[in-house]
Formats: C-alpha cells, structure tokens, sequence
C-alpha cells in the first residue's frame, strides 16, 4: 500500500490509500476530476550522465478534460514531459511537449516510443529494485504523486 498526494484547485482536496500497487488516483472536491495513474515505470540508468525516462498511463475519469502541464521529481534537476517522434526517413528524435489533454472517459499513455517523462539532470543513478516519487501536475491545479518502481535497464514494459 501506498499513499497518494493530491491537492486540487479551489479548495480542499482528497488524497486517497490505493492498494494496488500499480495505480493512485486523485479527486478534487468539487468532483469533477477524477486522475489516475496505471503501471508507472522507469529503466535503471547506467550512471548519471545521461536522462532517465519514466512511463505511465493516466486515466481521466472526470467530467471535463485535463491537461498535463508539467511534473517534479526530486531525483531530477529536470523533469519534463517530451515525445519521440519519427520522420519519413526513419530519424527519431526527442523535443518537450506541450500540454497533454487528456479528454473526459479518455487515457493518456507515457511510453517509450511516444510522450514520455524525461528525468535530466539526475541526482543519483535509477537502480533496478528501488523506486522514486514522481509528481504530475494538471491544468486544474491537481498534483498526483506516484511511487515510480525501478525495473531493468533492458525493461520494455511495467512488467519488466
């Protein structure tokens, strides 16, 4: 079991006890947000030198779309979302994104490949086995911490 923050916009905020180990969720009180995170993830990193990325999934149960408007992590000097994208001659390359809307009944999928967290700068090296906290901030002033787990550097998915 972990523990979720959460901390909505106009007013008081509830912060709820997932007990899946894979998923938190956040709600403001107004009800009309309802957050979720599935499967958060991250590779070890070889060393500090080079960013880390994290992976996700976020739900929007809410009535209204949300955004994505930007994330924290201690273990960063800068966290940021940024997308993978491929041009017609098969070059990748990696730029920050701008907002993530997240429609109303809709996912939103943080995965290599795509939308991803970048974790430059990093404080220390992402060992395999150990987790960090991850916060994401919306467009409705909603911040949701997840407890990102650690997999290996050869990880292609939350289950390893």
């Amino acid at each position: 079991m972990f523990k979720v923050f959460a901390k909505g916009f106009l007013g008081l905020a509830v912060a709820l006890v997932m007990n899946l180990p894979t998923m938190s969720a956040a709600q403001d009180a107004s009800n009309d947000t309802l957050i979720s995170v599935e499967n958060p993830w991250a590779r070890a990193s070889i060393g500090m030198s080079r960013p880390g990325g994290a992976y996700l999934t976020i739900r929007n149960d809410g009535k209204d779309t949300v955004s994505l408007v930007g994330l924290r992590a201690e273990i960063s000097g800068m966290a940021s979302v940024h997308e993978t994208r491929t041009n017609s001659d098969g070059v990748s390359s990696m730029t920050p994104a701008e907002d993530i809307a997240i429609p109303a009944g809709g996912t939103v999928a943080l995965e290599p490949g795509g939308y991803h967290a970048m974790l430059m700068q990093l404080q220390s090296p992402l060992v395999e086995g150990e987790t960090f906290p991850l916060t994401l901030l919306f467009s409705d002033g909603t911040e949701l911490e997840v407890n990102v787990p650690i997999l290996g550097v050869g990880a292609r998915g939350p289950e390893g």
